[in-house]
């Protein structure tokens, strides 16, 4: 199919990128509901026809933005784990990035955990998660081999620390909470979901 000249060549590849990027930046600034192909290809300076050989609607361009979130979610996590330490530590560590990554992308975050999802997405975007929890499940399951935390399914105890740090996110997304008294009280917060709140 033949395409209008642009205003700035785009080798193959490139226009995609480029596209999710500039619908990023609308994404913080204005809103999912600002998002439009057919400015996003007036900024890229192509035809309006043109992202539609990489997003088939807007629904699609939304769920490629949530993938490219959950891929950058398990990169900051992997990144920010410390095998090496201790289990509270190197829980804190994670914690602290997966709420830093919150505070610097709630639009996206929101748009991450949206289920308006197309079903040719919800499979990439269901291994997506999964490999976003990878970090705090292989956490569990070797403290779990240590003796350091009881037994059960990784997965479901998973469940409880990931929701109880998303609980968090959301508070400060929300405005209910100050970002810099949920990143000063991880320590604590990870502590409790550790040990519980009853007496010790």
């Amino acid at each position: 199919m033949m395409h209008m000249p642009t205003t700035r060549p785009y080798h193959h590849g490139d226009l995609r990128a480029a596209l999710l990027t500039s619908a990023e930046r609308t994404l913080r600034e204005k809103g999912a509901g600002a998002l439009s192909l057919r400015e996003l290809a007036r900024e890229a300076g192509v035809s309006h026809a043109a992202p539609g050989r990489h997003f088939k609607d807007k629904q699609a361009l939304l769920d490629a933005l949530a993938l490219d979130g959950y891929e950058r979610l398990t990169q900051t996590l992997e990144a920010a784990d410390r095998p090496g330490l201790p289990l509270e530590p190197r829980m804190t560590e994670l914690g602290r990035a997966y709420l830093g990554f919150t505070i610097d992308n709630p639009e996206l975050l929101e748009l991450m955990f949206s289920r308006k999802h197309r079903p040719d997405s919800s499979a990439l975007l269901a291994a997506a998660v999964e490999r976003s929890l990878g970090s705090l499940i292989q956490l569990i399951a070797e403290a779990q081999q240590r003796g350091e935390i009881i037994q059960g399914d990784p997965e479901r105890l998973n469940m409880v620390a990931a929701a109880s740090l998303h609980g968090i996110a959301a508070l400060v997304a929300s405005g209910a909470l100050e970002a810099e008294a949920a990143l000063a009280g991880i320590d604590e917060s990870v502590h409790h979901i550790l040990y519980g709140l009853r007496p010790r």
